[in-house]
Formats: C-alpha cells, sequence, structure tokens
C-alpha cells in the first residue's frame, strides 16, 4: 500500500462549478481549508453520498487529498477512478501496518491531507476506530474535523485540533463537536 498526494488538483473553474453544483443542490461549504498536513475526519459517515460532499468540498478549496476506502472500492471498472481521485485501498481483514504507513508518508511528503471516516463503515451507531488519532499522534499532524451537517445541509470543515498524548480525553472532545452532526 502506497500513500501519496494525488494528482487531482482542481483548477479555479473547477472549484467554482463545484461550488455551484453544491449552491444549486441547496448546499454550502463552511470553514476554512486546512493551512498544511493533517488527518482529516469525516463524519458521520452514513451514506454513499458523503463522498459526493466531500469530494465537491475538497474541489471547492482546490484541496488535494488522499483517502482511505475499503479495497473492494478499488475493483472492477470504476477502481482506477478511485485511486485518481485520490483513493487508498485498505484490506481491512488483515493486519497492514496503515499506521505505520501513513506516518511514512506524512514524513515523506511536505504537504499531505490524509481523510480517514472514523465509523470505518455506514452503519450507525458503531464504535469509531482510533487508526486516525494514532496516526495524527505519531505524525506530529493536527486532526481536522471535517462534518456534513445534513438538516442544513452544509458539508463542511471545523477545527483543528493537535492530539493531546491522552486518547480517551482527545476522542471525548472530538466526540462533542460532532454531537449536533450525528443523524
Amino acid at each position: 500500500m502506497r500513500i501519496h498526494p494525488t494528482r487531482l488538483t482542481a483548477s479555479a473553474r473547477l472549484a467554482a462549478v463545484s461550488g455551484w453544483l453544491l449552491a444549486l443542490a441547496g448546499w454550502r461549504c463552511a470553514g476554512q481549508p486546512p493551512a498544511g498536513s493533517c488527518v482529516a475526519i469525516g463524519a458521520p459517515h452514513t451514506s454513499n453520498w458523503d463522498f459526493c460532499l466531500m469530494l465537491a468540498l475538497a474541489l471547492h478549496h482546490r484541496l488535494r487529498l488522499v483517502w482511505l476506502g475499503k479495497h473492494t472500492l478499488f475493483c472492477g471498472p470504476l477502481g482506477w477512478l478511485m485511486m485518481w481521485l485520490g483513493g487508498v485501498a485498505v484490506d481491512r481483514t488483515r493486519t497492514n501496518g496503515l499506521v505505520e504507513t501513513a506516518v511514512e508518508a506524512f514524513r515523506a511528503h511536505e504537504q499531505l491531507i490524509l481523510v480517514i471516516a472514523p465509523e470505518g463503515t455506514r452503519r450507525r451507531g458503531v464504535r469509531w476506530k482510533t487508526g486516525f488519532w494514532h496516526i495524527a499522534d505519531a505524525a506530529g499532524v493536527p486532526v481536522v474535523l471535517g462534518y456534513i451537517d445534513w438538516r442544513n445541509k452544509v458539508v463542511g470543515l471545523g477545527p483543528a485540533m493537535h492530539t493531546s498524548g491522552d486518547l480517551d480525553a482527545d476522542l471525548m472532545a472530538i466526540r462533542a463537536f460532532y454531537q449536533p452532526y450525528e443523524r
């Protein structure tokens, strides 16, 4: 598994079209793009549309990002498209050293935005996986809190939070941020 920044960079025109399409669908973007490398988490992740909204937000802000997805997304005729869009296939049925690989990628690249859905699935009420926190903590990069507010039709980037070394305390603060957005 290789983690490297995608070559997909939105032109000013594509960024404008993305913003226009979001507005046409009744959505708006909120928040500021991250200033440097980070682990960006997105929650809640309850629909396949979350991916489209994340991609539109990234294009709108002209962000080059890498996202992790289950390996089955990369099979078949659309597999190449998922990789071109910045996807990295993760086989969750086996141990693959993902945290170490991601930390090495942060060390190897000057600018890297790694997007992870902490739920690891679209099912509701599952316990969050903590790999995102371990990656950010070991790499010394902040966690940016990306969100989807379905009720108000807002897709946004919340605050950047540096890990404190206390996983439980950080998760409580992160979950508190997401409380209003849970569906």
